[in-house]
């Protein structure tokens, strides 16, 4: 799977993992990000997106989303010193020209902070390889994910072979060689059952994506829009459509209604972040990212997985 998907996304290494959160601390920890980093996240963003900068002692500095529902690169331009790093989380592509634009001018200063990690959806967008947009591409394979595993899985990819190689003694009790562990690292290898049945997946993974984006456009096309907004996509982008995430001022009454009738719906998500239990030590407080906690009580995701067929859409 790791020389397939890497030759998929056009990357040298790919090193496979246990889960997605895997993927972001150990990329974190492996570009030496800790206690005194500040990483820029969406405020909206599932909250492992800030586990993985959090578990490294690093503190997120979240921004908010943006009309695509991902993270405003053109706000968060400011926010860039030369101990923050970006983080991307790709739902859509965020705007990269400008984040690498802000990369390169710090490196040429200096400061050298432009090593930049990002979470991808597979075949996420046309033009730029997510791969190539940072030192570290994460990816989770969680069984809802346009490339699914049957359980828990992820792993990272680079262009850069000794990060890779940390990455497996990371991954291997922190041991390249057995039994001779050079650093503290954690049980976390993708298992070969997960692997196989994703390296099989993969093979028809064009097909998969075109699946959903099908789907995709009976909604665009079926639902009533004075009630509902529908998900934008940037232009220039093209969406594997992971989630189909609808906005309504009476989502939870529709919701509700949805249920009644048999149909099954999630909100992604209904806690930010910075308003979690996890995360009250930060200091934040309702009111604080007001366009995030609007789309907390607003979003919901409507059934979005291949196979689903034309006439239950209709239903």
């Amino acid at each position: 799977l790791r020389q397939a998907f890497a030759a998929y996304l056009g990357a040298r290494c790919c090193v496979g993992l246990a889960s997605g959160l895997d993927s972001l601390w150990m990329a974190f920890r492996l570009l030496g990000i800790g206690p005194g980093d500040e990483v820029v996240v969406c405020a909206n963003a599932y909250i492992a997106c800030v586990m993985g900068i959090t578990i490294n002692g690093a503190s997120p500095v979240f921004v908010e989303p943006d009309e695509y529902d991902n993270i405003d690169a053109a706000a968060s331009r400011p926010l860039s010193p030369p101990q923050q790093r970006p983080f991307w989380l790709f739902t859509s592509l965020a705007r990269p020209a400008i984040w690498m634009q802000s990369a390169r001018s710090s490196a040429n200063t200096g400061f050298g902070w432009w090593r930049t990690v990002h979470k991808a959806t597979v075949h996420c967008f046309t033009g730029n390889n997510p791969a190539r947009l940072g030192d570290i591409g994460c990816f989770s394979f969680y069984p809802t994910k346009g490339l699914g595993a049957f359980g828990d899985g992820g792993c990272i990819v680079t262009d850069d072979e000794e990060l890779a190689g940390r990455c497996r003694a990371l991954r291997n009790y922190g041991s390249r060689v057995k039994y001779h562990n050079e650093v503290v690292g954690a049980n976390s290898r993708l298992d070969e059952i997960q692997a196989g049945l994703l390296h099989v997946k993969l093979g028809f993974l064009e097909e998969l994506n075109q699946e959903r984006r099908e789907i995709a456009r009976r909604y665009q096309e079926g639902l009533d829009t004075a009630f509902l907004t529908l998900p934008k996509v940037r232009p220039g982008v093209t969406s594997t459509w992971h989630q189909f995430v609808i906005h309504s001022p009476h989502r939870d009454a529709l919701k509700a209604w949805l249920a009644e009738n048999g149909i099954g719906s999630e909100i992604h998500y209904p806690i930010p972040p910075h308003l979690s239990e996890a995360y009250r030590y930060l200091g934040y407080h309702e009111g604080d990212f007001p366009i995030t906690e609007k789309n907390a009580r607003e979003v919901l995701s409507l059934p979005m997985f291949n196979g689903l067929r034309e006439d239950e859409q209709a239903s």
